[in-house]
């Protein structure tokens, strides 16, 4: 919250009041030059800011109107109140007061009626600031004001100075703005005036009734009542109380005894109130007795004032004042309520004088919980809300605690700069700019998110770089030129080593080495500097117990050098930053190696982001460093990056707009976020949840938005991550974010200004960024973050429509073959479903069903997809149950043509379908199936029946841009069906308006050489003006050359009137299909119909084709990392060997290409788990197939083979990623390499159970340039070979 104003300087200072509106309690205190508005002990209400003023000496609230008074040494700030009956209560600058020139500074201010200011220096200046601030009265004093305080009916003005013994009372003679007039009498007392209290009225005889406690320095409290209203002088001495002798200690050892005495005093409303309280608290709680509320009942009846005084060993006295102001006092109206012990406040023990002190403020309101609550301002920079019964607080039995600590508002006089975590997150250690830093601990127990202030440290030197060593009892401070380790065990904390050092270059890293055993005494950190130098010192600490404190290790800790080291590597480091652990122990095993846990990550200014490990040789004294993994991002001159213990990095570029998150074990790139151009991100803070899914704050100017990790979605390309909470901070301060860190237990700490705000980790489900990601939530109430992260991630249930598709795509239908459990063990008996008309069925009678040939499949779809509209499915959100419903009616469609098509068909129309139903629901987006799905009906041998199923889907109907849609013209392989199909297109493109306009048709006439066809329709189009030119030009020969010239200016001509569609058909007409081709990539931007037109008017092994397949298609692939595409172009253009390469190896490695891949070549879209599916499938084929996979080298093959069963964990497909890697069969490598003189080996070798089916489709050898340009011709007809006699054997593993 900001550390409290130093109060010794006036005890009213940093005070906090009270004001009661429906339903709120604000309290206020300052910090600094800063205002903190509450309303209750966890809820910052606003935060003001005074930038161009010192620091900021006293402040009041107005109980009646809510106006705030603060003052500076220069002004008087008054805010006025808003909001307050929407509920959102914030205040506004209304009036800024000067201080006169001559005199101190303003030391106290106080409010009167009707928005009266009382403002105390060396004068007492009264203000109305109801609307225009005017001074209404103005008195010289002869010492400065230290206290002055109006009473709660404004009549009188207590007010006294520095140092003084007597009390001054003010009292009012009239009021009104024009005459406000006060005489004064004193109140004599024999030592200096420490405090002074006013009380509270109860009822309307005491409005008028006035009691006035004061505080002297001889130990006693005086107090003073109107006995004689009529009398000279105002208020009477009624009674005094020692504060010594109110504490008679039951032991009378010296240890148990304290001069000291604190006193605090309860009105006699608010004891009446906390009291009803109390009593209707215990009777809602039966087990309890009631001699204590009993008790306390009694001391209610009389309707008191209570004095509660207290010295700092626990020893606790509370009178009762009775009767106070009566004319005549009897000896029963002060008695003594209770002595009780074991009331600790905390006090300072080793504090300076002058911050040796405390004040006590009770706050008594019905809204809080417990009704009573105590404010314990210590001088030291303290301020303790201790909440507690007033049963409790006065029961006479003996009780270990009678207070419980509800919060603690401490922190920094400056701004905070920086803030680092332990390991463990467990405690924090916040820095300002002048090098002071408090070191926190996370509160246990509960569901508090306080922090509690565990020490202080106040360095000389500049602090470069801090860390914390045995959660939060160490401290190492790197300076510029030496290393310090701090005890703060104890606060403040000490110093206990320094150690001095000579390196070259800027430190620019302080980072912990990881130890062999966690339990290690002997502890390393290493400094690193931009010029690759680096030094490791060792630290030996005491052996830390689990049992006690006084078990611990008794040796005193030190700091020495261990070694110094290089870091080997070529290019500069831009900077060197720690890995954020995310809780996680560092430790290492015995060997160095990329699995060991990364420990730093270095950014060089070209994008090469290395990940670093390093292991101490204890016996030798050295260091080795390793880096781990590299990372191509292409992200020049970073700005900032951050990298987690679970190997994953956050990249933000030079504009401090664009984000990228990295996966670093594999070099992906998860996802790219941009925003705004006024949001700069200065901050990336990483956590994780305890089965390791990250999550990622990512800090601005004055907020933070959490983004959590997802499941990869390959069908959907979905985000990889996505935004869970977004924190604004401008609500409650004004100022900028310093830093911000996680704590090991979900909580995020931000700080801004000179405060540290602590967020749980809750997230709601109402909340439209959690809405959104479509969470699968079925109860109300808001929901642990983690938990909220967990179902974004981790294992999938097996009806989850993402899983059911990938088995689809896996050939997954056997999946239970390699576990010892049937699917219907993995369905709880809690979350058994029993379907529509199927009511105590169990899983016996589907798996009937399912065998029963007989089985209308459409029947059982409509009844799941009508329990699926009925019924919420547990671990579904409503989205993912609507696509489940999809699936359903996809798989019920194409089983119905299962027996006649075969996988790869399948495949493809149930991914169709789903794009047509999605499509359907999402009608303003319209987007195409991906290549993937094309690749599926490129190698399908059913092609006849998916040309047919797709007709239908558009109802005969087809135009172009629905066989773009369905990708049509890339996946049918007949020739003549394509053009077949294409003639179809041309026709119903020229149908598909009322006026068949034959401009609509011509590309795709000329592209079919019909150009007769083409005339005939423009003999029709006599209602188009050009029908007389065109079908006059159409009627020429285009075989010779004048005509070709004519129909080349008409091309040209129609480019310039951006008419681009009909232009390539001019160009068609002219026989230059490459120009045409042209047109369709650049200035339509349609690559299928650039590719359709190829195909049709030349065939598949035309030169233009090729050109487009080599120099557009494949470096598409290669730039975008589209393995689907350029699998399928290498198919095309006869290259098997290398379609079956592009699958595994990286597309832009496969080409003779020096374009560096764009950024959307790394996303992890780029490596579809599918792919396996398709490289299992094609490398047995064919012996070009058998070839190219010959080529991939056994270490590719098995780092292929894990990176996908990774992504389908990743996926939340455990199940495929456990039969990927259990079942895959590597290729047979052959023993040694043949001789020059001997033939290559025969491909089929490579195959463990070789099958009689691999076509032989070897070529006749290429020419070099062919060869390097991969370029080949068409491939030959399948050929069926006659099995070998062994093959039987082979194919059931002998």
């Amino acid at each position: 919250m900001g550390r409290p104003t130093f109060g010794g300087k006036s005890p009213d200072c940093g005070l906090l009041n009270r004001h009661c509106s429906p339903g709120l309690a604000i309290q206020v205190y300052i910090s600094g030059n800063g205002l903190m508005i509450l309303g209750g002990p966890d809820h910052l209400l606003q935060t003001i800011y005074h930038d161009d003023c010192p620091a900021l000496v006293a402040v009041t609230i107005d109980e009646t109107t809510g106006k705030i008074a603060t003052a500076s040494s220069n002004d008087i700030y008054v805010y006025r109140p808003y909001g307050m009956q929407e509920g959102l209560m914030k205040w506004s600058l209304q009036h800024t007061i000067p201080r006169p020139d001559e005199g101190p500074e303003v030391v106290t201010l106080s409010w009167g009626s009707d928005e009266e200011l009382l403002i105390g220096s060396s004068s007492l200046r009264l203000f109305q600031t109801a609307a225009e601030e005017t001074e209404i009265w103005n008195r010289r004093l002869s010492k400065p004001a230290k206290l002055a305080q109006f009473s709660y009916d404004a009549d009188f003005i207590a007010s006294t100075g520095l140092h003084d013994r007597l009390v001054k009372l003010w009292r009012r003679q009239s009021f009104g703005a024009e005459d406000t007039r006060f005489d004064y009498t004193y109140l004599p007392h024999p030592t200096a005036v420490t405090a002074i209290h006013w009380r509270r009225p109860h009822t309307r005889q005491q409005a008028t009734s006035h009691v006035l406690y004061s505080n002297c320095g001889d130990g006693k409290i005086r107090i003073w009542a109107a006995m004689d209203p009529h009398g000279v002088q105002g208020l009477q001495l009624w009674a005094e109380m020692d504060l010594q002798a109110s504490i008679q200690p039951r032991q009378l050892s010296i240890g148990t005894q304290s001069k000291d005495r604190f006193a605090f005093i309860i009105d006699s409303q608010d004891f009446a109130s906390a009291t009803a309280a109390a009593v209707q608290k215990a009777a809602n709680n039966q087990s309890r007795g009631y001699h204590a509320i009993n008790h306390l009942v009694e001391v209610a009846r009389s309707s008191p004032e209570i004095v509660v005084i207290l010295d700092r060993h626990g020893h606790m006295s509370a009178w009762g004042l009775e009767n106070v102001g009566g004319k005549v006092r009897k000896p029963t109206d002060v008695f003594n309520i209770a002595h009780v012990e074991n009331f600790f406040l905390g006090f300072p023990e080793s504090a300076a004088p002058a911050e040796n002190n405390t004040q006590l403020v009770p706050l008594c309101f019905e809204l809080l919980d417990p009704p009573f609550a105590l404010l314990v301002h210590h001088f030291d920079g303290r301020i303790e809300w201790l909440g507690c019964r007033l049963d409790e607080l006065f029961d006479p039995s003996p009780q270990q605690e009678r207070v419980c600590e509800k919060w603690l508002w401490t922190g920094h006089d400056g701004s905070v700069k920086k803030i680092v975590r332990s390991t463990s997150g467990k405690a924090i250690i916040s820095r300002t700019n002048d090098n002071n830093a408090l070191i926190w601990k996370q509160r246990h127990g509960g569901s508090n998110l306080g922090l509690d202030l565990s020490s202080s440290l106040d360095c000389l030197e500049h602090i470069h770089r801090s860390w914390l060593l045995h959660d939060g009892d160490f401290v190492v401070n790197l300076h510029h030129r030496s290393i310090s380790l701090w005890d703060a065990r104890s606060s403040p904390a000490a110093s206990v080593g320094c150690v001095p050092f000579d390196l070259e270059g800027q430190l620019i890293c302080l980072v912990k080495l990881p130890e062999k055993h966690l339990d290690a005494t002997a502890l390393h950190v290493a400094a690193i500097t931009a010029k690759k130098q680096g030094i490791v010192w060792e630290i030996k600490l005491p052996r830390r117990s689990n049992k006690s404190p006084e078990s611990e290790d008794a040796s005193p800790p030190c700091i020495g050098w261990f070694c110094t080291f290089t870091l080997d590597v070529r290019e500069d480091l831009s900077f060197l930053s720690p890995v954020d652990p995310a809780g996680s122990a560092l430790w290492t095993s015995s060997s160095l190696d990329t699995f060991a846990k990364d420990i730093a990550i270095s950014y060089s200014s070209e994008g090469r982001l290395r990940s670093w490990t390093a292991a101490l040789d204890i016996n030798h004294m050295s260091v080795e460093w390793l880096s781990s993994s590299v990372v191509e991002t292409g992200v020049e001159n970073p700005s900032l990056a951050s990298a987690s213990s679970t190997r994953k990095a956050a990249v933000v570029d030079a504009s401090k707009t664009g984000l990228t998150v990295w996966d670093i074990r594999s070099g992906q790139l998860e996802h790219k976020f941009q925003y705004g151009d006024f949001d700069l991100i200065q901050d990336l803070d990483w956590s994780a949840t305890p089965d390791n899914q990250a999550l990622l704050a990512v800090g601005f100017p004055h907020k933070v938005v959490v983004l959590a990790q997802m499941r990869y979605d390959y069908l959907s390309a979905g985000p990889a991550w996505a935004p869970v909470r977004e924190i604004h901070i401008k609500d409650s301060t004004p100022h900028p974010i310093g830093d911000s860190t996680w704590l090991g237990s979900g909580n995020l700490v931000i700080g801004a200004g000179n405060q540290l705000f602590v967020y749980d980790k809750t997230a709601d489900p109402a909340d439209e960024m959690v809405s959104d990601i479509a969470v699968p939530i079925h109860r109300q109430g808001r929901m642990d973050l983690f938990d909220l992260v967990t179902l974004l991630n981790g294992p999938l249930p097996l009806f989850h429509p993402q899983f059911l598709s990938q088995c689809v795509l896996a050939e997954g239908d056997d999946l239970d073959s390699f576990v010892s459990m049937t699917p219907e063990d993995l369905i709880l008996e809690s979350q058994a479903f029993s379907f529509a008309g199927q009511q105590g069925k169990g899983p016996e009678h589907v798996r009937e069903a399912d065998a029963d040939p007989d089985t209308n499949i459409e029947d059982v779809a409509d009844s799941l997809n009508e329990t699926l509209s009925k019924v919420s499915i547990p671990q579904l959100s409503s989205h993912e149950q609507m696509h489940l419903a999809d699936m359903v009616a996809c798989v019920s469609a194409v089983e119905k043509h299962r027996r006649s098509m075969d996988e790869n068909a399948g495949r493809y129309l149930l991914f169709f379908r789903q794009h047509m139903i999605r499509k359907a629901q999402i009608p303003p987006k319209r987007t195409n199936v991906s290549y993937r799905e094309i690749v599926w009906a490129y190698h399908s041998g059913s092609q006849d029946i998916i040309v047919d199923l797709v007709s239908r889907q558009f109802h005969g109907r087809m135009l172009w841009e629905h066989a773009k849609e369905c990708g049509l013209f890339m996946w049918m392989t007949d020739i003549t069906a394509l053009r077949t199909q294409f003639e179809v297109i041309a026709r119903n493109e020229y149908t598909k308006s009322d006026e068949k306009n034959p401009v609509d048709c011509s590309l795709y006439y000329l592209a079919l050489r019909k150009k007769n066809v083409l005339v005939g329709l423009w003999r029709l189009a006599g209602w188009n003006r050009e029908q007389a030119s065109t079908h006059r030009l159409l009627s020429n020969n285009f075989q010779e050359p004048r005509w070709k010239t004519a129909a080349l200016k008409n091309a040209y001509a129609l480019l310039g009137k951006r008419r681009f569609q009909y232009a390539a058909s001019f160009f068609l007409l002219a026989g230059n299909l490459q120009d045409a081709v042209n047109i369709c990539l650049h200035q339509l931007g349609d690559l299928q119909l650039a590719i359709a037109i190829a195909r049709v008017y030349e065939g598949d092994d035309g030169l233009v084709l090729r050109m487009l397949l080599e120099n557009k298609v494949l470096p598409q692939a290669a730039s975008e990392g589209n393995r689907w595409l350029a699998t399928w172009a290498f198919w095309m253009l006869g290259r098997r060997d290398m379609a079956v390469r592009s699958l595994i190896s990286p597309v832009h490695t496969l080409l003779d290409t020096v374009e560096a891949p764009k950024l959307q070549a790394k996303s992890y879209l780029a490596n579809d788990p599918a792919l396996v599916v398709l490289y299992k499938q094609l490398r047995g084929r064919t012996l070009q197939t058998l070839k190219g996979a010959s080529k991939v080298s056994p270490r590719d093959e098995w780092e292929f083979v894990i990176q996908n069963a990774r992504l389908y964990d990743r996926m939340g497909c455990d199940l495929l990623a456990l039969d990927l890697v259990r079942n895959w069969e590597f290729l047979v490598q052959p023993k040694g390499l043949p001789c020059k003189e001997e033939a290559p080996p025969d491909p089929r070798q490579l195959l463990r159970r070789r099958s009689s089916l691999v076509v032989d489709d070897l070529s006749s050898p290429k020419s070099p340039t062919a060869m390097k340009s991969g370029v080949g011709k068409a491939p030959p007809q399948k050929v069926f070979e006659e099995p070998k006699a062994n093959s039987l054997l082979d194919s059931f593993g002998f």
